[in-house]
């Protein structure tokens, strides 16, 4: 039975609507196709923190002068494998799509390539653009910084962002492999979709003021990292790279994504291919990382769990659902998406 809250929609019109939105505030048509797209990627997914409810906030922002609705891109090679992408204060899904294209065509000229991003914004779920380079037989890697929300370990007040990063791997039989995943606990995407739905949290993923677990969204002031010191010093390492690497900003010197709407985030991110062609045969490697998958589905699971999956497995099988059956949509978000209100 469906949640009576919520609605479902079929990927295709949930993405025109997306686009109507967004270009009702002045997002030039491509670009607004390109985070519609981004968006509805991660809804198939399960990832709904990431999909189409942070439409109204990327409308508010744009709106408000947080982005530059005309951005010129420039691509400055700083190697034979390396160069920085100037976003141009665009919005960071489009900056990030364009940014792991650079990547890809310097891996297929060098067999690596590496681009850093700066001044971009919040460029939505990682796994799209890893997935980029992993359909091209290569494999991807993604990290960007967010502004503070997570507490270091051993800390009372939050300094770094979620900071997440992702890889993408091709394999030849199956999809590709595909880990997407915050350096905290949980993303903060994940405790304002709980808002949104009116749920309750785990205890381990947000503190109040004070420092203390709570389980009411509503009250959470910071994130905790993942495995404590380890999500803590993952935290640190995608900051260096995608943010201090860039000549950009880190931590608690972050524009903050909700508040300062009129402010450019000046983001950095950071992307890396790699194309197995030039540590081993393509095809082989390929087939070695399916043989990988085979033998790890042939594990033995644990009581109560049907099989062993690998990262990206799970997703991937409610994309194939939600393809068939459409995206649950909260009311609300259904609502703002299917009128023509003016965002203030």
């Amino acid at each position: 039975m469906y949640n009576m809250a919520e609605q479902r929609v079929a990927h295709e019109r949930l993405k025109a609507l997306v686009i109507h939105r967004l270009q009702g505030v002045g997002v030039q048509e491509k670009h607004a196709e390109v985070v519609a797209d981004v968006l509805v990627h991660a809804d198939l997914r399960g990832v709904s923190s990431h999909g189409v409810l942070r439409t109204e906030h990327y409308c508010k922002r744009f709106r408000s002068g947080g982005f530059n609705p005309d951005p010129r891109f420039s691509l400055e090679k700083t190697g034979p494998s390396s160069a920085i992408f100037d976003g141009d204060d665009g919005i960071g899904h489009v900056v990030a799509k364009e940014a792991m294209e650079a990547a890809i065509g310097i891996a297929e000229q060098s067999g690596i390539g590496m681009v850093g991003v700066k001044n971009s914004s919040h460029c939505g779920a990682l796994s799209y653009f890893v997935q980029q380079a992993a359909e091209q037989q290569m494999i991807g890697i993604a990290m960007t910084h967010t502004d503070q929300a997570v507490v270091p370990f051993g800390g009372a007040r939050s300094f770094f962002g979620t900071n997440p990063l992702a890889f993408g791997v091709p394999a030849f039989r199956h999809p590709p492999i595909i880990l997407d995943m915050a350096t905290s606990q949980a993303a903060l995407g994940k405790v304002l979709h709980a808002r949104e739905q009116g749920e309750r949290i785990p205890s381990d993923w947000g503190v109040d003021r004070q420092g203390r677990p709570v389980t009411d969204p509503h009250r959470v002031s910071a994130l905790l990292p993942f495995a404590g010191p380890k999500g803590y010093g993952l935290a640190m390492m995608v900051d260096v790279l995608s943010g201090i690497l860039t000549g950009s900003t880190f931590g608690p010197h972050i524009t903050a994504m909700y508040g300062d709407y009129e402010e450019k985030r000046k983001l950095g991110h950071f992307f890396c291919v790699i194309d197995p062609a030039i540590f081993t045969e393509k095809g082989a490697f390929r087939q070695q990382v399916d043989h990988m998958i085979d033998e790890i589905h042939q594990t033995l699971p644990a009581e109560g769990v049907e099989q062993v999956l690998v990262p990206g497995e799970p997703e991937q099988l409610k994309q194939r659902v939600r393809l068939k059956e459409g995206i649950p949509v909260p009311n609300s978000v259904f609502q703002f998406l299917n009128h023509s209100d003016p965002i203030l």
